[in-house]
């Protein structure tokens, strides 16, 4: 009794049951392959966009490193050097802090990219669910 209960479970739950049902069946499931198809376009193109911030980010996080190199060795010389010394020495430092700051953008582009990634993979494999749960409703209605 209990295994014919749950086989005929997904028979009943199904949304579209009849022949009458199919024209709305059909407008769903070319929704939702619409939506597969768009879904699928924006998840190339934000892994696309991935490669680009991630060479963003390396380039961001490397020129800080030297940037900031550089400063340590800019206030080095103006401990024992002059006043201009010590005015380059705050100019590059003000340029490591920039430096350091578009760094830590460019980290945060990547991070958002990868959640976009992440939030349209789910949305795709939602639809794709959907669209085979479609078909077993459309194999259903059809071998009635």
């Amino acid at each position: 009794m209990l295994f014919l209960t749950i086989a005929a479970t997904p028979a009943f739950s199904q949304k579209y049951k009849t022949i009458a049902d199919t024209p709305a069946l059909n407008k769903e499931y070319a929704k939702v392959s619409s939506n597969i198809a768009t879904l699928t376009a924006e998840l190339d193109k934000a892994q696309n966009d991935l490669t680009k911030y991630t060479t963003k980010s390396d380039k961001a996080t490397s020129d800080a490193q030297s940037t900031a190199s550089a400063t340590a060795d800019k206030a080095s010389h103006a401990t024992n050097g002059d006043v201009k010394d010590a005015r380059r020495a705050k100019k590059e430092a003000r340029r490591s802090v920039k430096d350091a700051k578009n760094s830590r953008r460019a980290s945060s582009d990547v991070n958002d990219q990868n959640k976009k990634i992440k939030k349209l993979t789910s949305q795709l494999s939602k639809n794709q669910e959907r669209l085979r749960e479609l078909d077993k409703m459309r194999t259903t209605i059809m071998d009635k």
